[in-house]
């Protein structure tokens, strides 16, 4: 049986490594054309060619609205619509207590985690007049303060808040607002974390971590009708329930 994303036009932001890439692999497994978007125009390149022609690569950096414009620009011309979008871009350094914290660094990571996510849910909206599925990245850290992570927190927390308004005002016109929060996931950032030696999650060991495919394989539910009594929040891969459902381990 086909999966529901068989021959829809999915774009990815962060596509070039961990959950990003993951997704666009999976996305495309079931059928869905897949466009990459990242700064990392050699990654996102190569991950296209990997695919082959249901995959477009489009070198993007989210902070910037017009060049996310463009870039949904291209997928329609490619492919003809919009019909997912996966707001993954998202960062978690630097990680530094509020009181050591760079000014410039700290809006940075605004910029990239929580404009970024307005930016791709605000450039997908006139692509979608007869409704679509905006999903972003959230995380445990959205409800829960750690320290080093004031940035991190206080972006995730917004951008809980921003998929929150998009179900209010949209929902009724098709929109599916959704936020996966995967939990801790074996990628780059976690590098990162590990590195900074800051809060317990610093302190976790990678075998605690899950593998990418787990919420590249939950956001493909997500998009299914499934996944509609959690529209307008968040949907944990913590919770041994949805893990269940989506058929992971």
């Amino acid at each position: 049986m086909a999966h529901v994303v068989d021959g829809k036009v999915v774009a990815i932001t962060g596509a070039s490594r961990g959950i990003g890439a993951a997704a666009a692999r999976e996305f495309a497994a079931l059928g869905a054309k897949v466009v990459l978007l990242a700064r990392s125009r050699d990654a996102i390149a190569e991950l296209a060619g990997e695919i082959g022609e249901n995959a477009l690569a489009v070198p993007c950096d989210v902070v910037r609205y017009w060049e996310v414009e463009a870039a949904f620009g291209a997928a329609v011309d490619t492919f003809g619509a919009l019909d997912v979008v996966i707001n993954n871009a998202g960062v978690i350094e630097p990680v530094a207590r509020i009181e050591d914290a760079n000014p410039d660094g700290w809006g940075q990571a605004i910029d990239i985690n929580l404009k970024g996510t307005f930016n791709g849910v605000r450039a997908a909206l006139p692509h979608m007049g007869g409704g679509g599925t905006i999903i972003g990245i959230s995380s445990g850290a959205a409800t829960n303060a750690l320290e080093g992570w004031s940035h991190y927190c206080a972006s995730k927390a917004a951008a809980l808040m921003l998929t929150r308004s998009l179900h209010k005002e949209m929902g009724d016109r098709g929109i599916r607002a959704l936020g996966l929060s995967p939990g801790t996931v074996a990628t780059q950032m976690q590098v990162e974390i590990k590195a900074s030696g800051v809060n317990p999650v610093a302190g976790l060991d990678w075998s605690d971590h899950i593998p990418p495919e787990w919420p590249a394989k939950a956001l493909a539910w997500m998009c299914t009708e499934a996944a509609d009594p959690y529209l307008g929040g968040d949907i944990s891969l913590r919770d041994e329930g949805i893990r269940a459902v989506v058929g992971l381990a």
